[in-house]
């Protein structure tokens, strides 16, 4: 008869029903053969428990089937249940459990048997995965509905390799071999995320994968397989249909497969715990390769915890250049756990993540500028370290090359000085340590083994009218601890006069104290001249501009005229008078603020400051009028009292509506005894010894407010070595303080023996809080 059209000859179809038939008794005799293994493994947990003979444990087993109901296949799983306690029984119990709610997990009391023979052929074939991914289809996933499995071997440098397979038709396995790095498949993407990975079902966007032309609309699990923290390669199951999701013990039981998976494929030696056990000898190899090393390097080890997950990394070498990040010898560091020497290494940084993936996959890390925290005295300490981590056999090596933070900045000075005659400088406050480079030793005109010139000595050096912006730079640095920077005129030794900018930091510690300042200075001389051009070229294109300009400079060319931002010191008798005078911030806000020093014919000598109500040319002109009526009243002899209550007529008939505040004072060389008076101003502060001390509050009305007025009069007996400071409202006045609280602030300042008055007078001006940008006068009074 001859045979249909697309069908095999007779002859060739027995043949392929015999092979078939043959296929089938090879897996009855494997599956057998995995049977067997669990039944003798149950026979010698019997002999063990019961100290009989091979012989007396087989009737045993046999009476036990008899009584129970069970198959010797159940009966051997519930024994080695019960003899291991171990995470596959835990996952077999699951099975045994009803969850109450709509579409749980029903009970399953095959699952032990399952997976006990699956373990049990995994046992008899280690070393043979291919028996092994057999083993595990046929007694363990095909009762999920699996249809295929697949073994995949992880290398270092991230190819996979086709190690076991079932299922699978001959041509497919053998085009999944080998699959390069990079590839990005079903395994691949469990390996990259250490964790069982499902999909659903076919995805045009999803990876490929082995077994994808047989099974198209498929879904699979994957899983890592590996033991003691390191991913030795990876399960993926298959089945023949979209994939619902899984109910978490079918997980936990793929999982469980995938740990008898790579158990038969971790050749390696286990990797121990304690420090006092010796070095394997790919350790010691990997230590003699460190020595070797120009860069600091570490050796570690995985520490396991009982039962086999990785804990931590034991420090077993650390070369002789290692630097450690908190100063340690590297006595206090070998030997010791990662995360006892580096608890910050769990933190932010992903040091120990970094290490462990490395321990898990075999994929070398590389990093650069890795921030490393340590604590140094329960303080995190931060550096910056290129870092290389690899793995050799059991144990792992840490390159780390902390960054030279000194050269990095060295660096960096050398290119801003190439680039714009920049110079750096670091200040340290609290040592007085300066750290200058070579560009601001040019700069300033100063050989390079002159002195650095702190911040502080700048209004020193400067043009005298940039002396209230510099004074406005500091303060902000210092004081209100913000960045900063100011344009000055600096006048440097050899007579040559540079216009410098200077940019500045302030530098906390820890607890947010200001403990050094940093920056940069910048010649900008070139820039001025090109700016000065400019601004009179605009000045001729907007004319109402300059005139309102021009008008804001006169007003100030005159209140410098009268008073001098740093005038000279006056030489009086019994005395000496240093006076500091700060225009206001804005040339708009020019002010009335003046002071006064004049030894009288009668030998008195007369101190009196005073404040003018409002800004602009009226005030400048009106504090003109006061300060040379209380010059003439004071020849006639008068005292404090009499010569304000005159002032006062002066201020309310010759002026135009104006009113001001003004203390008087009369000091006698002789006596030593000072006459004052005040109307309305804020008393003088007398500074004695090593204490601080205001003078009581006296009536006294402000000047000009009413046509007559009357004032009282104090005398105060001052000694030798007394400083009396006399001060108008710029100097201590805040919009968020009162005038009591500023004035405690001011007194605290002056406290503590000033040796030299110019600097006790510097530091009150740069150490004041106010806040109004208002004119200040400042008059020290030092009693010889």
């Amino acid at each position: 008869m001859t045979p249909a059209a697309g069908e095999p000859p007779p002859a060739l179809g027995r043949l392929v029903a015999t092979v078939e038939r043959l296929r089938e008794e090879v897996r009855a005799a494997h599956a057998a053969a995995d049977g067997r293994a669990l039944i003798e493994l149950a026979k010698g947990v019997l002999i063990g428990r019961l100290h009989c003979t091979p012989a007396a444990a087989a009737r045993q087993l046999d009476e036990l089937c008899r009584q129970s109901g069970l198959s010797p296949l159940e009966l051997a799983a519930d024994i080695v249940n019960q003899a291991a306690r171990d995470h596959v029984g835990d996952v077999a119990a699951e099975f045994l459990e009803r969850i109450g709610a709509p579409g749980s997990l029903p009970a399953d009391p095959g699952a032990e048997v399952r997976l006990r023979t699956a373990e049990s052929g995994a046992l008899a074939a280690a070393g043979d995965t291919q028996a092994v991914a057999r083993s595990l289809l046929t007694h363990a996933l095909t009762p999920l509905g699996a249809v295929a499995v697949a073994v995949w071997t992880a290398a270092p440098d991230g190819s996979l390799g086709l190690a076991g397979h079932a299922g699978f038709a001959p041509g497919e396995a053998a085009r999944w071999r080998h699959v390069p790095p990079g590839v990005r498949t079903v395994a691949r993407l469990a390996l990259h995320e250490r964790a069982l990975v499902t999909l659903a079902g076919p995805d045009e966007g999803g990876p490929p994968s082995i077994g994808r032309l047989q099974w198209p609309s498929g879904g699979r699990i994957a899983v890592p397989a590996g033991t003691g923290g390191r991913v030795h390669g990876v399960l993926e199951v298959c089945w023949p249909q979209p994939l619902a999701p899984q109910p978490p013990p079918v997980e936990r039981q793929i999982e469980t497969l995938a740990e008898l998976c790579a158990h038969t494929m971790d050749a390696g030696p286990a990797a121990g715990a304690g420090p006092a056990q010796g070095p394997s000898a790919d350790v010691r190899e990997l230590i003699d390769l460190a020595e070797g090393l120009h860069d600091p390097a570490v050796v570690l080890t995985p520490v396991l915890d009982p039962a086999g997950r990785l804990d931590d990394f034991r420090i077993r070498h650390v070369s002789g250049d290692f630097v450690d990040p908190a100063g340690r010898p590297r006595g206090d560091v070998g030997g010791s756990l990662l995360l006892e020497a580096y608890p910050m290494a769990a933190g932010d940084s992903g040091l120990f993540d970094a290490i462990e993936h490395v321990h898990a996959t075999g994929e070398p890390f590389r990093a650069q500028r890795m921030h490393l925290t340590a604590l140094v005295d329960q303080v995190p300490l931060t550096s910056v370290a290129d870092i290389s981590i690899s793995r050799h056999g059991v144990a792992l090596l840490l390159i780390w090359r902390v960054e030279d933070e000194t050269a990095r900045l060295a660096g960096l000075l050398q290119h801003a000085q190439r680039l714009g005659r920049i110079g750096g400088f670091e200040e340290n406050l609290t040592s007085g340590e300066i750290t200058w480079n070579a560009q601001l030793f040019d700069l300033h005109g100063l050989p390079p083994a002159a002195d650095p010139v702190p911040v502080r000595d700048l209004p020193r050096r400067a043009h005298p009218d940039d002396s209230a912006a510099l004074g406005r730079f500091l303060r902000a640095l210092l004081h209100y601890r913000r960045p900063a920077s100011v344009d000055f005129r600096l006048r440097r030794p050899d007579g040559i006069t540079r216009h410098i900018r200077v940019v500045a930091e302030p530098v906390l510690d820890a607890d947010r104290r200001l403990y050094a300042v940093r920056g940069a200075y910048q010649d900008i001389s070139a820039q001025h001249w090109t700016e000065v051009a400019l601004a009179a070229t605009r000045d001729q294109l907007a004319h109402t501009a300059a005139e309102s300009a021009e008008h804001s400079r006169l007003a100030l060319q005159l209140q410098h005229a009268i008073m001098p931002p740093t005038p000279p010191v006056v030489e009086a008798p019994g005395l000496r008078v240093a006076v500091r005078y700060r225009p206001a911030a804005s040339e708009s806000l020019v002010g009335g603020d003046w002071y006064d020093t004049v030894v009288l014919p009668s030998g008195l000598v007369l101190l009196s400051v005073g404040d003018i109500a409002g800004h602009g040319i009226g005030a400048a002109t009106a504090m003109v009028v006061l300060r040379n009526a209380l010059r003439g009243l004071a020849v006639t002899g008068a005292g404090p009292a009499q010569l304000l209550s005159w002032l006062n007529t002066v201020t309310h008939h010759l002026t135009d509506r104006v009113t001001a505040t003004a203390v008087c004072g009369l000091f006698d060389p002789r006596t030593r005894i000072l006459r004052w008076a005040r109307a309305g101003h804020l008393p003088p502060v007398l500074l004695r010894g090593d204490g601080v001390r205001a003078f009581p509050l006296i009536e006294g009305l402000l000047l000009g407010a009413l046509p007559e007025a009357e004032y009282a009069e104090r005398e105060v007996q001052l000694a030798r070595g007394d400083t009396l400071l006399m001060y108008t409202d710029g100097l201590v006045e805040r919009r968020d303080s009162s005038v009591q609280d500023s004035l405690g602030h001011l007194m605290r300042t002056a406290s503590g023996r000033a040796a030299d008055l110019d600097a006790l007078l510097d530091r009150l001006l740069t150490d004041s809080r106010s806040d109004t940008d208002d004119d200040t006068c400042l008059i020290g009074v030092r009693v010889s």
